[in-house]
């Protein structure tokens, strides 16, 4: 499809000697991903709309703005690929790197064979952002950019060459999406870039849309957004919020509970259970492990009751006792290799989980 065919009324911009044509990335042939509450005319917002501090708390109601684990896939000829966006707000983080939190990632290819090519990089103070990503003499690409984990993003465009067709982007292998419920390591605190966060490199390794209900420091384990997820058609489920609750009592009082709303709703579906990744304090060892302890018995509870679609990852083991020093910024978020870590330990687990059941 030529690019004066999917909107007469594109806008054309020049940067520097090129000519580029931007057109709404929420419009077909785009196809925009991460967002299952969100209609195509509505802000990239991460909640049920009609949410409000009576369903969850106000944390992540802000939180639901940001753009963690969205994506725009499509497929181009373009000999350049551009982009324009306005940013929700500037989340200029003083233990996480800005192409993380406010940048944008774009990798060519599908699936598991795409690879990373650009990364968009805000400045410190920057809101609005129009450059041209990347050059392409390869014909036509599928192409996937990651928008923000941060942040957030209130209008989108791609720009393409004038003589550019655009395609829709091939279907996932696997129909259904993977959702993950958790705290600011699930949004991607602290990735370098947003493709490196833990769920995106799972996802895009198994070919199937991810998204991402990871709420920085906000994740309680309401009842209200587990009803919501139940609701959701998924091949399987992420629960990683142990961090959030401030202590072992409300974690205790929603973990279980929380499960339990998901898997009445969805019998069959694959739930994977995950304790938090830092037990770096001597300090708070026994508290960590009290903690897991919780988890391990949610686990346990449905194993004995014939549950055989539930799995518990323990997050002692993510780093592994040699690497554990190296894994993080600030002895609890993941660095880039501590995420590689998390997704090299989850990707078999998650791989067993789906190869059970047919989407």
């Amino acid at each position: 499809m030529r690019i004066d065919e999917i909107d007469s009324n594109f806008r054309s911009q020049q940067i520097g000697d090129e000519v580029i044509h931007f057109l709404d990335a929420r419009k077909a042939p785009f196809v925009v991903e991460g967002f299952p509450w969100s209609r195509t005319d509505q802000a990239l917002y991460r909640l049920p709309p009609h949410f409000t501090k009576n369903e969850v708390n106000e944390g992540q109601l802000r939180l639901a703005h940001h753009t963690s684990g969205g994506v725009v896939r499509f497929a181009t000829d373009a000999r350049y690929i551009a982009l324009r966006a306005s940013l929700h707000e500037n989340c200029d983080m003083d233990h996480m790197p800005r192409t993380g939190s406010m940048g944008f990632d774009l990798y060519r290819g599908h699936g598991a064979d795409s690879i990373h090519v650009a990364t968009v990089k805000p400045q410190r103070d920057q809101i609005q952002i129009e450059q041209i990503i990347v050059g392409n003499e390869a014909g036509m690409q599928e192409w996937l950019l990651h928008l923000p984990l941060y942040s957030g993003v209130d209008s989108l465009e791609i720009g393409v060459s004038p003589d550019a067709m655009i395609k829709e982007p091939m279907p996932h292998r696997i129909e259904a999406p993977v959702a993950f419920y958790g705290s600011s390591i699930t949004q991607g605190a602290c990735a370098s870039r947003p493709g490196n966060a833990y769920p995106a490199m799972l996802c895009r390794e198994m070919d199937v849309e991810l998204i991402n209900l990871g709420f920085a420091g906000a994740a309680h384990g309401e009842m209200s957004l587990a009803e919501a997820i139940s609701e959701l058609q998924l091949s399987a489920f992420v629960m990683d919020y142990d961090h959030n609750p401030a202590t072992v009592e409300p974690l205790r009082a929603t973990h279980e509970p929380f499960f339990k709303i998901i898997r009445e709703r969805q019998p069959d579906l694959p739930i994977l259970l995950i304790s938090r990744c830092d037990f770096w304090d001597y300090k708070n060892t026994e508290a960590c492990r009290e903690r897991r302890e919780v988890i391990r018995r949610t686990w346990r509870h449905a194993n004995a009751c014939g549950d055989q679609n539930v799995y518990f990852i323990d997050g002692e083991q993510l780093f592994g006792d040699r690497h554990r020093p190296w894994c993080t910024v600030d002895t609890c978020h993941p660095n880039d290799l501590g995420f590689y870590k998390i997704f090299e330990h989850v990707l078999p687990i998650l791989k067993q989980a789906l190869s059970n059941h047919s989407y």
